[in-house]
């Protein structure tokens, strides 16, 4: 006689990695990052600092098993060649993390950013109104700088689906990994990830051109193969979105030059002249408005004849003197910005002098006295 096995008839639940329980406390405490190492109970960075959560210290076994669960074979494969891996990890179908796996010291670490689903508008952000100006053009470079977790990437990001929204056209990313997922609107949006759709940055600025966009958002400027395939899409009529670690336009042309040799930096100076349409700078600070966590200081350099004489003549340093003296043009300085911030109560005067290009020129716009530009050309 067979026995037969009663038929089970309840309801199966998708199973959920044991990872997910510390992004869903970040998603909780709206903290920015989440961190995990061995020999250390999870940390999340909540308000810019990093504080511990009270969790048990991890093991080497146990993030080990954690991070490998949600990891597919290829990435596996992948990250046992490199040593590290970038992706994007999605939790309860609308929270998003850029998350990196690296090993230090032979044992497995992870640093995850959370990134917002909702892609929201400059208003929301308190970005100044002139990036919807920069949005409007039809051609050039369009740098956003500043130091990591300063919230480039949200920028860009806001930038590209303002475009979306308000003009006819074609939009291709280039990610490593895509972090928004940006709706077709009046344009469409071809996104591409590293690992996924394309081998690598190479072969994806290789066929850039022949998929015909208006639009192009090529990530890190982290070789003297993407600035160059970004001029060259500059110069042909494309407007291309970049990023770069630097504090501000200045710093942000000599970083770009630096990554040529240097028999090629007095040409590629000159194409940069003609390439760079803006470089937006900013950092992010503590907001002591209510409901903010934190609010960025931005400076917002829009190249005129200026600029681009001061770039093409080396003196790049200079720059400052420019938006300073064009500020009806859309241009922002950082120090003029820092103040505003102080003065309408959003940010604490002491973290406005941490972030100043000039505590002294800050300490004299805060108490009304303004310097002008002098000596440009």
């Amino acid at each position: 006689m067979v026995t037969e096995h009663p038929i089970d008839d309840r309801i199966r639940l998708d199973h959920e990695p044991k990872l997910d329980k510390f992004f869903k406390a970040a998603v909780k405490t709206r903290a920015s990052d989440l961190h995990l190492k061995v020999g250390q109970p999870a940390k999340l960075r909540l308000f810019g600092e990093l504080k511990n959560t009270t969790g048990e210290a991890l093991t080497a076994e146990k993030i080990e098993e954690m991070v490998f669960e949600i990891l597919s074979p290829a990435q596996k494969q992948f990250f046992m060649q490199h040593g590290t891996i970038d992706f994007a990890h999605e939790i309860d179908g609308e929270h998003r993390f850029r998350t990196n796996v690296f090993r230090q010291r032979g044992m497995i670490s992870l640093a995850a950013r959370r990134v917002n689903t909702v892609i929201p508008p400059f208003e929301e952000l308190h970005l100044p109104p002139a990036l919807a100006q920069i949005c409007e053009s039809r051609q050039g470079l369009v740098l956003v700088v500043g130091p990591t977790g300063c919230g480039k990437t949200t920028t860009i990001a806001s930038m590209i689906d303002y475009i979306n929204r308000t003009r006819s056209c074609h939009i291709i990313t280039v990610e490593d990994p895509i972090e928004y997922l940006f709706k077709d609107a009046k344009a469409i949006v071809s996104q591409r990830e590293i690992g996924l759709d394309t081998r690598d940055y190479e072969d994806a600025l290789t066929y850039l051109m022949r998929q015909d966009p208006d639009v192009v958002f090529v990530g890190e400027m982290r070789d003297a193969r993407t600035v160059t395939a970004g001029m060259r899409a500059a110069e042909t009529g494309h407007l291309v979105f970049g990023t770069l670690h630097s504090a501000n336009a200045a710093q942000a042309v000599h970083r770009l030059l630096d990554l040529f040799p240097q028999n090629e930096r007095d040409l590629v100076r000159q194409t940069l002249s003609l390439a760079i349409r803006a470089i937006i700078s900013q950092v992010l600070l503590p907001c002591l408005t209510e409901g903010v966590d934190r609010i960025p200081a931005v400076e917002v350099l829009i190249t005129n004849a200026a600029a681009r004489k001061l770039i093409s003549d080396g003196r790049e340093a200079d720059l400052p003197n420019v938006i300073r003296s064009a500020q009806q043009e859309g241009m922002q300085d950082l120090t003029y910005n820092l103040c505003e911030l102080v003065k309408n109560g959003s940010i604490d005067p002491k973290e406005a002098y941490k972030y100043a290009p000039n505590t002294e020129e800050l300490k004299m716009a805060l108490k009304g006295i303004t310097t002008t530009a002098s000596g440009i050309l």
